[in-house]
């Protein structure tokens, strides 16, 4: 009887032993995102007994090395938050799972998804991650400010642009420019050489890629600038006219003491300048409220780009995946993950933080009456996702064209060359390199 009964305890402990005997490591870089994704994760273990997930995040610098070099030794994450400008380089490297023989095998319906990011992630027959969220750009505006310089938010979310002479844009960043003695930029007497408040910032510590997401690739596109002809394309238009004017503008905007100087803003970044009162305006992502409601300690107002000389407003449409690292030990596991990720269930859950917009129909709406409910309207994400929206650019060897382009604005941006000039000899780079 007690032999029995001690066969029958060994055999339960080995029972309870083994039910979290599995660990899926999962990793992503969105501090904001992190509860969220605890939150999932718990669920998922209440529905998988025996696997746990743990979940880590790192600063984005830190993530992509961290990814990076635990491909090369083997402590890469099993699951990671995937990024459409790195994946590239990765699928050629053989070191993501092709997810697609999973999907139909378990039938996920990839229709769920908002119009345009599953097919992001696929290439030749074969898939490299499940949509997670969408992402748009608008313009975070000290709203304290605004009201001062007679700007109402009804001007703000109409403003119009173009490189000429920066349409009611360039007016409103004027206003909102002041000099020591509080003269704004409107005026003959404004001092460019002593700003104390810059109307307009657009660069950040760590910004300049191929991409310009947040920078300057909205205000190009709008003119008619577009990267390359479809995803995978090896042909890039970096040399287009429409680019060059963009960029231009942009450059000459701390010249009239409008923005701050390259040097200056790569320093501080735009987002530490507005939250500081330094910058009035600012471009950037949607994955950006969370911050901006925390440590902008005044009111502010997301509003949608401005129409350029297409008529249209633009903003590139990036959408993040989920993806499995192909050296994992546990990738069924992993895939179970991952199916959660991508699910409705767990997706929801990511809504109801109001952080970002999952990539399941009809979770971004859910996810605005949550900011809503805190005191933030960010509709004109909504506004700029049903505007002319535009792809990254994605192809092979998208790091080193990334570097080849941030070399190229850094030197327009300081002053050593004309973006023409500039544009044009990286473009034949770019070019290069994407066709090895």
């Amino acid at each position: 009887m007690n032999l029995k009964l001690s066969t029958l305890a060994t055999a339960l402990l080995a029972t309870v032993g083994s039910a979290h005997a599995v660990e899926v490591k999962y990793m992503l870089w969105d501090a904001n995102q992190l509860p969220a994704y605890k939150q999932c994760a718990a669920d998922f273990e209440k529905k998988n007994a025996g696997i746990t997930i743990k979940v880590t995040q790192s600063g984005w610098n830190d993530y992509w090395t961290t990814v990076s070099t635990g491909f090369i030794s083997g402590t890469a994450p099993d699951v990671f938050t995937d990024h459409l400008a790195k994946y590239p380089e990765f699928s050629k490297n053989e070191q993501l799972l092709d997810l697609a023989p999973l999907i139909k095998r378990d039938k996920v319906d990839t229709g769920a998804y908002t119009t345009g990011l599953y097919d992001n992630w696929g290439r030749e027959g074969k898939q490299y991650g499940l949509p997670k969220d969408w992402d748009t750009i608008g313009m975070v505006v000290n709203m304290e400010m605004a009201k001062k310089a007679g700007v109402s938010l009804t001007e703000l979310q109409a403003m119009t642009w173009n490189p000429k002479d920066g349409g009611s844009f360039e007016q409103i960043v004027r206003k909102l420019s002041l000099d020591g003695s509080g003269t704004n930029a409107t005026n003959a007497k404004f001092d460019k050489k002593k700003v104390s408040t810059y109307g307009y910032g657009f660069w950040n510590t760590g910004s300049g890629d191929m991409m310009g997401q947040t920078e300057w690739s909205h205000f190009a596109v709008s003119n008619g600038f577009k990267f390359q002809d479809k995803p995978w394309a090896t042909t890039f238009y970096y040399d287009d006219a429409k680019l060059a004017e963009t960029i231009d503008y942009l450059a000459g905007l701390p010249t009239k003491g409008l923005s701050a100087s390259f040097e200056n803003s790569k320093s501080l970044g735009a987002d530490a300048m507005f939250v500081a009162k330094k910058v009035a305006m600012v471009p950037q992502g949607s994955w950006m409220i969370t911050h901006f409601k925390t440590n902008a300690k005044f009111d502010h107002a997301w509003v949608p780009l401005p129409t350029g000389p297409t008529g249209t407003r633009a903003t590139m449409f990036n959408g993040l995946a989920d993806s499995i690292w192909a050296g994992s030990k546990v990738k069924e596991e992993s895939w179970k993950w991952v199916k959660y990720l991508g699910s409705a269930e767990c997706q929801s859950t990511v809504a109801s933080y109001g952080v970002v917009f999952p990539a399941v129909k009809g979770m971004a709406e859910k996810a605005i009456e949550v900011q809503k409910a805190k005191g933030v309207d960010s509709s004109a994400f909504l506004t700029m996702a049903k505007s002319k929206t535009y792809l990254p650019p994605i192809a092979d060897g998208g790091s080193e064209i990334s570097e080849v382009m941030k070399a190229a604005l850094e030197t327009v941006l300081m002053g050593r060359s004309d973006a023409t000039s500039a544009l044009k000899a990286a473009n034949t780079k770019v070019n290069q390199l994407a066709k090895k």
